[in-house]
């Protein structure tokens, strides 16, 4: 069976972009434009890992992982965070907050794919 990834941001392009890459390399891909309706699709879907946009309008980014890491439901699920600004403190916060990962955008598909096949491997 197919893994599952949630991808959130709030870029169309992003989504659709992300989504083709995964689905070709035999990925299951549910999208969310916020992270409002992430933390909602996290909890129905239960995805075996998230890949998260740090800048979002209303909900962003690190509020979403912080709900997502308080949650009983979404605790465990693996987080990628990416975002298009390459900051040491975002990836320290993203870190400190649970992330296994961080990606800056724009990002080339194979590496994005080693980290994602990295964080669903087995411990």
């Amino acid at each position: 069976m197919a893994k599952k990834i949630l991808l959130i941001d709030d870029e169309r392009t992003m989504l659709f972009l992300g989504s083709s890459r995964l689905k070709k390399s035999g990925y299951d891909v549910i999208v969310a434009e916020n992270g409002a309706e992430g933390l909602v699709k996290a909890h129905s879907e239960r995805p075996d890992i998230i890949v998260l946009d740090l800048i979002m309008p209303e909900m962003g980014g690190f509020d979403t992982l912080k709900r997502l890491k308080e949650l009983n439901e979404t605790r465990d699920i693996p987080v990628i965070v990416c975002s298009a600004k390459d900051r040491p403190d975002d990836l320290t916060l993203a870190k400190e907050l649970g992330a296994v990962d961080y990606v800056v955008k724009p990002f080339e598909p194979i590496p994005f794919l080693e980290k994602i096949a990295k964080a669903l491997a087995p411990a």
